[in-house]
């Protein structure tokens, strides 16, 4: 028999800079669930991010240092993402972005199987927990022009720009 967990899953969270802005951290039972930005969309009520405690971040923090600095192109942390199977199958095509390429809606919901779902995996990408390690910046309209993120569209395209090697040497701070 399953036993059923009656009290939630223990939440720890921290707040890091980055050339974006501070970024809040979240862990769920020690690993990270959350990476939210000052004046994010969908971002959870402060008091859902449990203790303050930086202890869970030391590898996210080293590999967000390193991804910041150019260093590091592709992220290899363990997640916990929550969410409907709809969103997880999302969020998965969201990591097989390269670096550096950006995706349509369209193209991001025909490589799940999904072609007609174009809407669906816009909803479901701006939902996303956990930005900047789960690309959903990479994310385009069909035309090519940059629509909604989160994170506010000048941060998205700084990131693009940054990821394509484009972005001017001293970005602005949030």
């Amino acid at each position: 028999m399953t036993a059923v967990r009656t009290t939630p899953a223990p939440r720890q969270h921290t707040v890091t800079d980055s050339p974006y802005g501070p970024l809040t951290l979240v862990a769920t039972d020690g690993v990270l669930s959350g990476l939210y930005m000052t004046g994010q969309r969908h971002r959870p009520p402060e008091e859902t991010f449990g203790v303050p405690d930086p202890g869970p971040f030391d590898e996210v923090i080293e590999q967000l240092d390193a991804y910041f600095a150019g260093e590091l192109r592709e992220f290899d942390l363990p997640l916990h993402l929550d969410g409907t199977p709809f969103q997880r199958s999302v969020w998965a095509g969201l990591r097989r972005i390269p670096y550096g390429e950006t995706r349509s809606y369209g193209e991001l919901a025909e490589n799940l199987g999904k072609p007609g779902a174009s809407r669906a995996v816009g909803l479901a990408n701006g939902k996303n927990p956990i930005g900047i390690i789960v690309p959903c910046h990479r994310v385009i309209g069909a035309s090519g022009g940059l629509t909604g993120y989160g994170g506010g569209l000048d941060r998205k395209q700084r990131l693009l720009a940054f990821e394509n090697g484009t972005q001017d040497s001293a970005p602005a701070l949030f």
